[in-house]
């Protein structure tokens, strides 16, 4: 697989865990791309945090931990935090 492919898959492998969590409904008329903020474009909240996580943890393993990578951002780097900076994180875990 090449690394652009790669990147795709992980791309809406997450868009489709992050449908799960928030619901079909919470995304309506929001197009999740890698420059989609956790924090303004979808308002995740804590508990949606911990879900995307598990689920995170249930389709790549252990080797990419989110609690983990959240925990070492400061409160800037959270609230600006995008779906393009999770996946570039399963991806460096992944490779």
């Amino acid at each position: 697989m090449t690394e652009v492919a790669q990147g795709e898959d992980v791309l809406s492998e997450l868009a489709r865990m992050l449908v799960d969590v928030v619901g079909e409904d919470s995304l309506a008329g929001v197009e999740v791309t890698r420059d989609t903020t956790l924090n303004d474009d979808l308002a995740l909240e804590g508990i949606e945090f911990v879900a995307l996580a598990q689920r995170i943890r249930q389709s790549y393993g252990e080797r990419v931990e989110l609690t983990g990578f959240l925990a070492g951002l400061d409160l800037e780097q959270l609230t600006t935090l995008t779906v393009g900076d999770v996946a570039s994180h399963i991806e460096s875990r992944l490779s």
